[in-house]
């Protein structure tokens, strides 16, 4: 199968620019980089793409067995790059995305080159002496919740996830993404990226590093930041004057730069 066409790839911008390439999180898809565009494609070759079972990717590529764990997440990564024949690229990934960038980097350290994670969490579960944000009974509620009802879980945390309630049409936004994912294809995520814990591959990181957090997340409090940081020796962390947990839709232009800003700095 052709992975261009499987992960539904998208090329734009400066074809003798450095590479930068944009990964979603759980419930969305490309889609959710089109405001940072227009900042990045000016200096840079920006690729994106959707994850098997996201967006406009092929579903007959599907199955539970793959994307049950984030390796599977990540093969698709290192595929794409592999399909594009991309060298030292930075790889910006979105909340659990980031985590998948940390295994692909590792999987393929000739095809990435760099690491930028917005608003990241290598584990979402409270721990003795870390804050994910969630206890285990909140995450089981949480996935029971979607089990049963994924519209109506998709409406209700949308707005959550999101944040600014000043700016409910961000919510609503997020809420089509979630509901434009297939419901048991959705469930499967949600279990991969709230059940997960990358702490320890975070130990892996030697490329340069950025992590982009916001002033408030609820759910990658500033706590996950600072707890990442810690763990990548020579990362450098970014306190974003945003709320929410996607930066790129409500804050778009801090997050372009910030993103910019790191990728010029590597050359």
């Amino acid at each position: 199968m052709d992975v261009l066409s499987r992960n539904n790839v998208a090329v734009t911008g400066r074809n003798d620019g450095p590479t930068v390439v944009l990964a979603h999180g759980f419930g969305c898809d490309q889609n959710l980089w089109r405001l940072v565009l227009p900042r990045l494609e000016r200096d840079f070759r920006v690729v994106r793409f959707d994850y098997v079972g996201s967006g406009r990717s092929d579903l007959s590529a599907w199955s539970a067995d793959r994307y049950s764990a984030l390796d599977g997440y990540a093969r698709d990564a290192v595929e794409v790059c592999a399909a594009l024949d991309l060298t030292g690229a930075v790889f910006v990934g979105h909340s659990v995305s980031a985590m998948v960038g940390v295994l692909a980097a590792a999987a393929a350290p000739e095809r990435i080159g760099a690491l930028a994670m917005v608003t990241p969490s290598p584990c979402y579960i409270d721990d003795e002496g870390y804050r994910g944000g969630f206890s285990a009974a909140d995450i089981d509620e949480l996935l029971d919740s979607l089990d049963s009802n994924y519209l109506g879980w998709s409406a209700a945390m949308a707005p959550v996830i999101m944040g600014n309630p000043d700016r409910p049409e961000l919510g609503a936004e997020l809420e089509r993404s979630f509901c434009a994912t297939d419901p048991d294809i959705a469930a499967v995520f949600a279990r991969t990226t709230f059940l997960s814990d990358s702490r320890g591959d975070l130990q892996t990181v030697s490329v340069p590093t950025l992590i982009l957090e916001c002033a408030e997340d609820v759910i990658a409090p500033r706590e996950v930041g600072a707890y990442v940081h810690a763990a990548i020796p020579g990362s450098r962390l970014v306190t974003l004057d945003a709320t929410g947990h996607c930066p790129q839709l409500s804050a778009p232009e801090a997050t372009a730069e910030a993103i910019a800003a790191f990728a010029r700095g590597l050359a």
